[in-house]
């Protein structure tokens, strides 16, 4: 199958679940789980997203958009391995959802022109799963595990063996009489994602040779990553419009052609197809995602923060309570954002709205607010 036939089957799927279902979000909303919450501005991705980005993701480094110095450094080490003839170290793979992580292992397995195997942390229960896939590995083939924080225990252990020796041992038998019987594995690349490295044991984490770390894109790179989308997708859009989407995109691709393919509805039905700044401004209202990037769930969290709790602190639960959502989805989808952009602030005591917060509102924060110091 082609790119072209796979984005096409990939744009079908979604307008007919969007025929469906056009308002997803309301009274599912509540059976949702956290990964498929359907806020525009979401990193995370669903099901729709995981389709349409199998399609316009590039599939080279010199394809490949911002992360200019971890693109370099995995240059050199993937020419040098392709030089020695030998697999390369091990990969890691950090950084928060939606910048890429997915998407350059599959390059590094590109690359390197070996096949790639694609399993996740929770999807290995037992040290036993992992075993299979690993014994099943041809030599210097790409296997990819994603959040591989979330990877059981037994497995853990069994994966240091691996990555060190080419080597895991199978356990046969239980109690005094189990016999572990070494088995080799062919020589293999793993390449581990995980949005949160400090839950990654010492031990695992140091078996990686390669840890790159993947940071928030700049509103140009954005642009570039749009227009490509566009050109892809098929979508008209003139350079002030991909503009206005990338400093509305909160520095995350998965964002940028999520917010790009909602414009382009708008002004499918409503307007002739063009793209124009207006009619990107007047969609995204629509959407309700602000000049910031700030959406419904975002400014619900500001707004409570401070005219029901006067700014703060008040805890993560409570401010769940007062928005209708979980704890969870607060503080992996809203929470990072609104910190990074310096509206919101985490103490000991609880979350706080900073006097940049009280300001995005329209309103005067009062003398006490934004006092948090290095000691509250």
């Amino acid at each position: 199958m082609t790119g072209d036939d796979a984005l096409s089957r990939a744009e079908e799927a979604e307008i007919a679940r969007r025929l469906a279902d056009p308002w997803p979000n309301s009274a599912d909303q509540e059976r949702q789980p956290p990964e498929t919450y359907g806020a525009i501005s979401s990193p995370l991705a669903d099901s729709d997203d995981r389709e349409i980005e199998r399609a316009l993701r590039p599939k080279r480094l010199d394809d490949f958009v911002g992360q200019a110095r971890v693109r370099e450094q995995l240059t050199l080490l993937l020419h040098s391995a392709l030089r020695r003839g030998s697999p390369p170290d091990h990969v890691l793979l950090s950084g928060p959802p939606g910048l890429g992580k997915t998407t350059i292992a599959m390059i590094i397995a590109a690359e390197l022109g070996a096949p790639l195997r694609q399993t996740s942390g929770p999807a290995i229960e037992r040290s036993g799963d992992l075993a299979a896939v690993l014994s099943t590995l041809a030599e210097g083939e790409v296997l990819f595990i994603d959040e591989i924080h979330r990877l059981a225990r037994p497995a853990e252990e069994m994966l240091y063996l691996a990555m060190e020796d080419f080597r895991v041992d199978i356990v046969v038998g239980k109690g005094p009489g189990a016999t572990a019987i070494p088995l080799d594995i062919a020589p293999f690349t793993l390449v581990g994602a995980t949005t949160r490295a400090g839950l990654l044991p010492a031990p695992l984490r140091d078996r990686f040779g390669f840890t790159a770390h993947l940071d928030f894109y700049q509103p140009d790179e954005l642009s570039v990553i749009i227009k490509r989308s566009a050109g892809l997708l098929g979508v008209r859009i003139d350079d002030v419009s991909v503009e206005e989407l990338a400093l509305r995109s909160r520095g995350t691709p998965r964002i940028a052609n999520r917010l790009l393919r909602r414009v382009r509805d708008y002004a499918e039905v409503r307007a002739d197809g063009l793209v124009t700044r207006e009619i990107t401004r007047t969609a995204l209202e629509l959407y309700e995602v602000d000049e910031l990037g700030l959406d419904r769930l975002d400014r619900g969290v500001l707004d409570a923060l401070v005219r029901r709790f006067g700014g703060g602190p008040v805890g993560l639960s409570t401010l769940a309570v007062a928005v209708g959502e979980e704890s969870e989805t607060v503080e992996v989808v809203a929470e990072p954002f609104l910190v990074r952009h310096g509206l919101l602030a985490r103490t000991p005591r609880g979350r706080v709205a900073t006097a940049a917060g009280w300001a995005h509102l329209g309103l005067t924060p009062p003398t006490s607010a934004d006092t948090t110091s290095l000691f509250d």
